[in-house]
């Protein structure tokens, strides 16, 4: 079964619908503004790229784990998580197991779904990916 192009390409970067972006790997780029201190962040230029509809972030662990996250939920359409690095355990909302990702794991997390990080690695480095770029995070359980 065959399916049509939804472009009409191949298509010059100034006739595409997103924009051309390199987010190179400097230490430099990574800060620690985000919910959680153990933890620094890089943006990956997403958002600015495709106006807002994605985000990607380069999460890596700079302490120890010291405490779960609490539960949580995130009002978004898309939340994927890539392990890199380590490994990272959560407790998900109507599952009786915590799920632990390790490195080259992919979680693809169903939006709205209440969770909680309750370990990682002191190594942990993972790829965050969410859509809308802009989202809230809502504490607790619905």
């Amino acid at each position: 079964m065959s399916q049509s192009a939804q472009y009409q390409g191949p298509l010059s970067l100034d006739e595409a619908k997103s924009k051309f972006l390199l987010t190179p790997l400097e230490d430099s780029r990574f800060h620690r503004e985000g919910p959680r201190s153990i933890v620094e962040y890089r943006d990956l230029g997403m958002a600015e790229a495709t106006d807002g509809r994605i985000t990607a972030k380069h999460i890596r662990a700079i302490q120890p784990f010291d405490k779960e996250t609490g539960w949580h939920w995130h009002d978004m359409t898309a939340h994927f998580v890539y392990i890199l690095r380590g490994w990272v355990e959560f407790r998900f909302d109507g599952m009786s197991e915590p799920v632990r990702a390790t490195a080259g794991s992919c979680l693809s997390q169903p939006a709205g779904v209440a969770h909680n990080v309750i370990q990682q690695s002191d190594d942990l480095e993972l790829i965050e990916i969410n859509m809308p770029a802009d989202y809230v995070t809502v504490e607790g359980r619905r």
